[in-house]
């Protein structure tokens, strides 16, 4: 699936599968516009046009958004996360995830599509969510919340830009071995209960998201919009 003479905008290209979905489509031929918060991330990033940018400002996202210009495709990558429990939620953790996870994701789409549609419609946009909006893990509220509300954002991207013909999927991965994931799963009192309920017998690596997303994003996926599409191992099976 080349994508020589496309363009996407990956926000969260500094690390993990934001970083992977950026080198890979990269090697498959397409302008990568990568976004993220950190210098030395993008600097080490190759093949890439850099914008430093911290998302959960609304106004510093929309300006990103601005200097990345019309490109073909948004990957909505950029996400973090609060260890709390619903009983421990605190006012910050809410508003750290809710403003990188939901709340750029959202500005990010919104001024994408609308580029889009000036420019005449078509693209893409895949947002990246979780398989924790559809399981309950301990200590995920807000994060959990964020993720399932993205995806229910996504189903009305699908809707009103669907006519404009932009499609919007999301895709939900498992546990993933990014530097995110490994302070939430690397004790083996949560990791090993939490590993045996995968039928493929392993967790996902950044770059399994990465070719889904590349998936998701070609041609070939030309009438998938609206859904979310579980990269899970088989986890939701079980």
């Amino acid at each position: 699936m080349p994508f020589t003479g496309k363009s996407v905008i990956i926000t969260g290209a500094g690390k993990g599968i934001g970083r992977a979905t950026a080198i890979l489509l990269a090697e498959r031929g397409a302008r990568v516009v990568a976004i993220s918060r950190t210098q030395s991330d993008l600097d080490s990033l190759p093949a890439a046009e850099a914008i430093v940018a911290d998302l959960s400002d609304p106004a510093a996202a929309r300006a990103a958004m601005a200097q990345a210009g019309t490109c073909d495709f948004l990957v909505n990558c950029a996400g973090t996360n609060v260890l709390e429990s619903l009983l421990d939620m605190s006012d910050a953790g809410y508003e750290a995830v809710m403003g990188i996870n939901l709340r750029s994701a959202l500005i990010c789409a919104q001024e994408f599509a609308r580029a889009r549609i000036a420019a005449g419609g078509g693209g893409a946009i895949v947002n990246v969510t979780s398989i924790a909006g559809h399981r309950g893990f301990a200590d995920h509220v807000v994060y959990a919340a964020s993720k399932a509300g993205l995806e229910g954002a996504t189903r009305v991207m699908a809707r009103e830009l669907g006519p404009h013909g932009i499609r919007a999927v999301a895709i939900a991965p498992t546990v993933t071995l990014t530097e995110l994931a490994a302070a939430a799963w690397s004790e083996p009192t949560r990791r090993d209960p939490m590993m045996v309920r995968h039928p493929m017998g392993r967790f996902a690596e950044a770059e399994d998201v990465a070719r889904a997303i590349a998936l998701l994003l070609s041609d070939d996926a030309a009438m998938i919009t609206g859904a979310a599409l579980p990269l899970d191992g088989g986890f939701l099976a079980v």
